[in-house]
């Protein structure tokens, strides 16, 4: 059985979000607590987490930072802060996705399984590609920087691998979207960028000027060829 970590500080909240993913057959752990939540993540390992973000203790974007440091398990936030500002920070530090208050208990479930399916999908096996020193290795999910492992998050991995398989090809947004989620939002297109930028902090040797994810102004991105 699969596990998901709610971090909810609202009671009448984390009981509904509980009692929609029991019912969806996950087995669910809650905590209204920031740090209490990042302690949980860390001894239990859930295989996805729900995240307020105005939580006691510890904000919820600092938990964010702060699990991102060691791992890669998928992150929906579920919060009242809808401003694109903050949807954008959330998912700049690595958030998967993002769900905002009020909300469609069964819409949030359907996500909490559409990051679970990417995050498993990441691993499946497509042809291993290399250019210059970069090498991904979906297979192993994998990828490694001038002989260094480096580590992704499931969204960041799965946008690498969408571009990885059509090197040379210019995808939009909403394609990326649409490819590691599932489904493709307009609202959620700026999100993208966020993703990128965290990406090409962890391949490129220079953020600033990119060597293997080039954005194709007013289009999108596409990965660099290998070299003939």
């Amino acid at each position: 059985m699969r596990t998901v970590l709610v971090v909810e500080d609202e009671p009448r909240i984390a009981s509904l979000v509980r009692e929609y993913l029991e019912n969806a057959g996950f087995g669910v752990l809650v905590t209204s607590d920031g740090r209490a939540g990042l302690t949980l993540a860390r001894a239990r390992r859930p295989d996805a987490v729900v995240l307020d973000l105005g939580l006691p203790g510890m904000d919820g974007l600092d938990v964010i930072r702060d699990l991102r440091r060691d791992s890669t398990v998928p992150v929906v936030v579920l919060t009242a802060r809808g401003d694109e500002s903050d949807r954008v920070a959330g998912l700049e530090l690595g958030a998967d996705d993002y769900v905002v208050k009020p909300f469609s208990p069964k819409e949030l479930v359907a996500r909490v399984r559409a990051v679970l399916r990417r995050s498993e999908a990441a691993a499946r096996p497509v042809d291993r590609l290399v250019v210059g020193e970069l090498e991904v290795d979906a297979a192993r999910h994998r990828v490694i920087v001038a002989g260094r492992i480096v580590t992704l998050t499931p969204t960041e991995f799965g946008i690498l691998a969408t571009l990885a398989r059509e090197p040379g090809r210019v995808f939009t947004r909403g394609q990326l979207l649409d490819a590691v989620h599932g489904f493709s939002l307009e609202t959620y297109e700026r999100a993208v960028d966020g993703h990128v930028k965290n990406l090409r902090r962890k391949i490129e040797p220079d953020p600033g000027a990119p060597r293997y994810v080039l954005t194709v102004h007013g289009v999108g991105y596409t990965l660099a060829e290998p070299a003939p």
